[in-house]
């Protein structure tokens, strides 16, 4: 009967891992560039009382054993990289990669991080950086004097100064993207890091071997569906009541137990 005990609480804590991402995702249904994340779980180990397939006592076959299961366990918190809806924003700085990659940006300690948010600003020094102030690897300097900043889809940044009759090329931006875009970690502030996991960063142009383009003036949203995520939280929280009921039930039935000797 404890048993019954143990593995129902680990199925409560199961599904308050799952309230947990769920929250998590529709608190981030507004945040650009935001990946949601799925919960997964796994059955734990089996108590086998009998075998599947041993002979028994009258020599016949046994087609099914019998194992009693101990609950369920996290496994992991997997990132979908599924596309978000675009926001016309008519922004000049505003970037939306259409397809696969990653913007590249520098952290303060030199690392490069990768980010799907492409809410770009200029600083004091004109550098295009995220609202944190990170730089964009490579690193883009608009002219001070510049009157109107173009962005194509390959990345290509041009712009148009006084005195100028034809925009003139700055820079280019360079995505990057990997094997297993699953296995990055989410360090915050939009920003991925590269683990073993996700392998190597490869770098491209947009529009060239796999790599998505740019569009100027949009931005992608989250790719949280509200709906979704609120049924997901309604079978989680009738799983949850549904394992403290078996703990419930347990607890009447070993209650009833210990009233055997009265």
């Amino acid at each position: 009967m404890l048993r019954t005990l143990w593995t129902a609480a680990k199925g409560m804590q199961a599904q308050t891992l799952t309230i947990d991402v769920i929250s998590n995702n529709l608190a981030n249904v507004n945040t650009t560039g935001f990946k949601k994340s799925r919960a997964e779980f796994q059955d734990l180990l089996y108590e086998t009382a009998r075998m599947p397939g041993v002979t028994s006592s009258s020599g016949n076959q046994v087609p099914t054993g019998i194992q009693v299961g101990y609950g369920s366990r996290p496994v992991s918190t997997q990132k979908l990289f599924t596309q978000g809806n675009y926001k016309n924003t008519e922004n000049k700085l505003d970037l939306a990669i259409e397809g696969d990659g990653f913007f590249q940006i520098i952290q303060p300690n030199g690392e490069l991080a990768y980010s799907r948010a492409g809410a770009f600003k200029v600083d004091s020094e004109g550098r295009m950086v995220t609202p944190d102030g990170f730089l964009m690897e490579p690193e883009v300097t608009i002219p001070q004097d510049t009157m109107a900043v173009s962005i194509e889809t390959d990345g290509t940044i041009s712009v148009l100064q006084p005195g100028e009759s034809e925009p003139q090329e700055i820079g280019k931006i360079e995505l990057a993207k990997f094997v297993n875009p699953a296995g990055l970690m989410s360090i915050g502030r939009n920003l991925f890091r590269e683990t073993a996991a996700s392998g190597e960063a490869t770098a491209g142009t947009p529009g060239e071997e796999g790599f998505g383009t740019i569009s100027q003036g949009f931005l992608e949203m989250a790719n949280v569906n509200v709906v979704d995520e609120m049924v997901s939280m309604i079978a989680a929280q009738r799983a949850y009541e549904i394992n403290s009921k078996a703990i419930q039930t347990s607890d009447d039935m070993l209650q009833t137990m210990n009233n055997l000797k009265r």
